[in-house]
């Protein structure tokens, strides 16, 4: 006999999903970040040697 009421574990299923996402999305913006950092970095130290 099939259950009746609440679908069996979609609640869980929806939280982890969404917790894999914030994690997926803080450790793409990191990696941005640190893109970032180190073409300043780069462009910094093109300008200094130019001279």
């Amino acid at each position: 006999m099939a259950k009746t009421g609440r679908d069996k574990n979609t609640k869980n299923k929806a939280k982890h999903s969404k917790l894999m996402a914030q994690k997926k999305n803080k450790k793409k913006a990191e990696e941005f970040i640190r893109k970032e950092r180190l073409k300043a970095i780069i462009k910094k130290a093109r300008e200094d040697n130019q001279w």
